[in-house]
């Protein structure tokens, strides 16, 4: 039987890769990635040549598990890379992992690049607990963060150019403007770190140098002082009030006095839906 290896990328500076990485990929049968013309940058940098590329990106990913399982059924060594960083790690991989661990199949990880405890270490906030959320939502950002919102942890996540200043906001506002980092195009000749006691300030540095909003960000932020309060689901209480019995009316003096600031019209327009 063959061997999948999961072999980390540079995540900019093509020289940030091991030497174990370059042997996998020099011995592997195949080269499973996530965009052949980014693998291809770098192998041919370090003058490997003639590997049989196996596109496997997203949404493709469990079309081509199939074929990679019977590659390594055939005894063939399958290297799986991502654009950039280690597979799986918001990239494509785990499904591939998953179904060679169930088909008794073996898995090789090899340690490498990845950009979220590269800008963790460089940011300067606490490392002792960490959660790394990925790429947030397109829509839906406060209901996205709401079952973090009291964790004592330094978040960590990566961002658009486009969605950095939204995001910036939301983290503000929801985390009561906690310790914010924004680390950018790291390993890369145009590599900033952006460290601000507040998210307002790091905000603010954007807004004001709009030229900066460009690149790859990975956002790191740590709670501090109170813990805010999870937002009420107005929507989600008048419905199990009114399973209780209670009235429009009732259910809208009920919530006043758990010192929740809602407004009767919605809760009455609530109310009437369901």
């Amino acid at each position: 039987m063959g061997k999948l290896f999961v072999v980390p990328t540079p995540i900019g500076n093509l020289k940030d890769i091991t030497l174990r990485a370059l042997e996998v990929l020099k011995t592997a049968d195949v080269v499973a990635c996530e965009d052949t013309r980014q693998t291809l940058k770098l192998l041919n940098h370090y003058n490997i040549k003639g590997k049989r590329l196996v596109s496997y990106y997203q949404p493709k990913e469990e079309e081509k598990i199939p074929l990679l399982l019977n590659l390594l059924r055939e005894g063939k060594t399958v290297a799986l890379v991502s654009d950039a960083g280690t597979p799986a790690l918001s990239d494509p991989g785990y499904k591939l992992v998953r179904e060679v661990i169930k088909e008794g199949l073996e898995v090789e990880v090899l340690p490498g690049a990845t950009a979220l405890t590269t800008a963790l270490v460089g940011s300067g906030l606490p490392s002792d607990r960490f959660l790394f959320l990925g790429f947030p939502p397109k829509r839906g950002l406060k209901e996205f963060f709401n079952p973090f919102l009291g964790l004592e942890v330094t978040f960590i996540l990566y961002e658009s150019p486009h969605r950095l200043l939204k995001t910036l906001e939301v983290i503000g506002e929801l985390f009561n403007n906690p310790p914010t980092v924004v680390a950018k195009e790291l390993t890369k000749l145009y590599e900033e770190y952006v460290r601000g006691e507040t998210t307002e300030e790091v905000l603010r540095y954007f807004k004001e140098n709009p030229d900066k909003v460009k690149g790859e960000f990975v956002i790191l932020f740590r709670p501090q002082g109170e813990t805010p309060k999870k937002p009420l689901d107005l929507k989600g209480e008048v419905l199990k009030l009114k399973k209780r019995g209670l009235s429009a009316k009732e259910i809208y003096k009920t919530l006043r006095d758990k010192g929740f600031k809602v407004d009767r019209r919605e809760v009455y327009k609530i109310y009437g839906e369901f």
